[in-house]
């Protein structure tokens, strides 16, 4: 099938090019990301790929839907950034890659749990500059701490296993319970009873409408002053505002984030030449104990790996009329594993 590949860097062309070897799928790259102004580009292609920050809106499906695609390939989990539905009435296809990198996200949020708590970021920077000074230093054990886990998929699973090892009494919320963390000792809970209790909170939820600002002024009032929260699965599972509140009132102790609410203005690009806009991006840069990474938690070779082999995949099963298991529709069931 004849693809066009939307917001490629250097990594992913490698990496697809090798993997497409077998199934022979035209790929034709483009570096722009597809949205409404760009959906022209793919003029005469039965399929799009897509990543995270692709605007696969209405306006975009009508003009995709137009000159004769049939299939969004997303490669990558989350799909908030389709309108399934406008897909649906147009008979456009959507599939996704449902689970590439759980190892390597959930790794990645025990590093910024590490990082934060010891103090590692800082003090590398103080060691380049010759100060071997432990003030402003200090960190906590891990062992025994109550770690809250909000999302039971693989990722949070793979984050209880990894928090157990170090100790950790482990709380969680979800809409469906994983037996799997249940044996592991972990103890479902509401809500409330999870903020209230848990030392470091970390997400691991899609981002849908009941998640949405999970973590607003009222989410904030019901943790446990000086709270660790860590998120690394979307951007708008925070309302960063409030966060910025929380911090400043000392009621959140830690930040860790890889991902931003509006990230798409500047996630994956160099701006270091730039004067950054973003007000509140940069507000949060202030704090001596907030560390960010630029949605990276992903970014492992295995995943890119990953990422290629089902991507193809699900374009070969649509192409050849096969049942795709990884294809997603508009009354998708809500839940935040």
């Amino acid at each position: 099938m004849k693809v066009a590949v939307f917001g490629t860097k250097a990594y992913d062309r490698k990496f697809l090019s090798t993997v497409n070897s077998p199934t022979q799928h035209e790929l034709v790259f483009f570096e722009p990301r597809l949205n409404r102004d760009t959906a022209i580009l793919a003029a005469g292609f039965p399929a799009v790929c897509v990543f995270v920050h692709d605007q696969v809106d209405a306006p975009t499906l009508e003009i995709l839907a137009s000159r004769g695609t049939r299939l969004v390939a997303l490669r990558c989990a989350g799909f908030n950034n389709v309108d399934l539905q406008a897909a649906a009435d147009l008979g456009i296809t959507v599939v996704r890659v449902p689970a590439y990198s759980p190892y390597g996200v959930a790794e990645h949020a025990v590093g910024l749990i590490l990082s934060l708590n010891r103090k590692i970021h800082r003090a590398y920077n103080r060691v380049r500059e010759g100060n071997f000074s432990l003030d402003g230093l200090l960190g906590f054990n891990l062992h025994e701490r109550t770690v809250g886990i909000i999302g039971t998929g693989k990722i949070g699973l793979i984050l209880g296993q990894i928090m157990k090892g170090f100790g950790c009494q482990l709380l969680a919320f979800d809409v469906y319970r994983n037996p799997e963390l249940e044996a592991l000792g972990g103890k479902y809970v509401e809500l409330p009873e999870l903020f209230a209790n848990s030392d470091i909170i970390s997400l691991h939820c899609p981002l849908i409408p009941e998640t949405h600002h999970l973590i607003d002024t009222k989410a904030i009032e019901q943790i446990k002053p000086g709270v660790m929260l860590i998120n690394t699965s979307r951007g708008a599972l925070i309302d960063t505002q409030a966060v910025i509140e929380g911090l400043k009132s000392g009621k959140i102790g830690y930040l860790g984030v890889d991902v931003y609410e509006q990230e798409s203005e500047l996630f994956f690009e160099d701006l270091s030449g730039e004067i950054i806009q973003d007000d509140i991006f940069q507000r949060l840069t202030t704090f001596p104990n907030v560390l960010i990474t630029g949605h990276q938690a992903f970014f492992t070779a295995e995943a890119l790996h990953n990422i290629a082999e089902t991507t193809f995949a699900n374009i070969s099963d649509v192409e050849e009329g096969r049942t795709c298991a990884n294809e997603i529709r508009a009354q998708l069931p809500a839940n935040i594993s």
